[in-house]
């Protein structure tokens, strides 16, 4: 059982698989006054991170954002970067935080962080972890579910689920996959979100599920990312036309969707002053949307790919031969 959290300072995981809506929830709900003296850690897969930029983070680096509140990305020892935020703070080199996030990587079982609190006397006297909330994206989440032992993992062991998307997949899809989550997590409380609107209590006050750890425990090895699972980024200095990437980028979807988890990042667009968001998600490509400023001074493309059974290569020689037509038509 969790025990009381008393004097400490309460842990929220959230997590969700690729693409389900974490980082644009947690953005919500630290713009509200709730969500001051936060601090936020970021844990993604891959080498570069999109998430954190979006957090208005810089990488590997605890920084401040608006509302009182601090972003950390880690792609290390999570125990490490809980112990360095806590000794900044100590000697005011950070600003008090009541509140810990934890966003973890769509790609990661969770248990090993709910593990960690109950392994380190030293963090749990310090923190507590006060509940898990999984999102679950109603466009992709079904079928997700039915390949990734990942993402039934990350519904097993939540505390509270949110069903995104489903304004865009429709009550249909929703409703089936309310079934899944049901048959994966009886107890946990369950509510739709669009677009990361939530009440701020349910990072405040959120609801947690009274049960054995033993559930935690069946999990507690690293999710070893098996299912042929890659990532890798693409990078780029010179700016490129949007209709060379966007062409390439429904070729792919096209011919290998299903295979496509996630694209995300940040595009350096001919004719743009600042960075183009792009994301897709499987067979579901995102309006781009172009933002004011580079994060971080990153004035370069960036790219995240995470693939399941494609080759870097045939990615890389797509996007290069898309680039060499257009080049050649000129």
């Amino acid at each position: 059982m969790r025990h009381a959290r008393g004097h400490r300072i309460p842990v929220i995981v959230v997590t969700g698989f690729l693409g389900a809506g974490k980082t644009t929830l947690i953005k919500r709900f630290l713009q509200t006054p709730e969500g001051a003296n936060t601090a936020v850690i970021v844990n993604e897969f891959g080498a570069v991170g999109i998430d954190d930029a979006l957090v208005e983070a810089s990488a590997e680096e605890t920084v401040l954002l608006g509302n009182g509140c601090l972003c950390c990305t880690s792609r290390s020892d999570l125990e490490l970067t809980l112990r360095r935020m806590t000794a900044d703070r100590d000697r005011g080199v950070l600003p008090p935080f009541n509140r810990v996030i934890i966003e973890t990587s769509g790609l990661a079982d969770p248990s090993p962080i709910l593990q960690t609190f109950v392994t380190d006397l030293a963090l749990g006297g310090v923190f507590h972890v006060e509940g898990v909330i999984t999102v679950a994206d109603a466009m992709t989440g079904s079928a997700t579910l039915d390949w990734s032992a990942e993402a039934r993992k990350q519904i097993i062991l939540a505390d509270r689920l949110l069903v995104s998307k489903a304004d865009l997949a429709g009550d249909a899809a929703a409703d089936a996959l309310t079934v899944q989550l049901r048959t994966l997590n009886r107890d946990a409380p369950l509510d739709r979100v669009i677009d990361g609107a939530v009440a701020p209590a349910l990072f405040t006050e959120p609801v947690a599920a009274e049960r054995d750890d033993a559930a935690a425990r069946l999990y507690i090895a690293e999710a070893a990312h098996s299912d042929g699972i890659g990532s890798f980024v693409l990078t780029d200095e010179q700016p490129i036309a949007w209709d060379v990437f966007a062409q390439a980028l429904q070729s792919l979807l096209a011919l290998r969707g299903r295979d496509v988890l996630r694209v995300k990042g940040f595009l350096k667009v001919s004719g743009c002053q600042g960075p183009v968001l792009v994301q897709s998600v499987q067979h579901l490509a995102h309006p781009p949307v172009e933002l004011q400023r580079w994060p971080g001074g990153r004035d370069r493309t960036e790219i995240v790919f995470i693939t399941r059974h494609i080759p870097e290569v045939a990615i890389r020689a797509l996007f290069d031969a898309t680039r060499a037509v257009a080049q050649a038509a000129d």
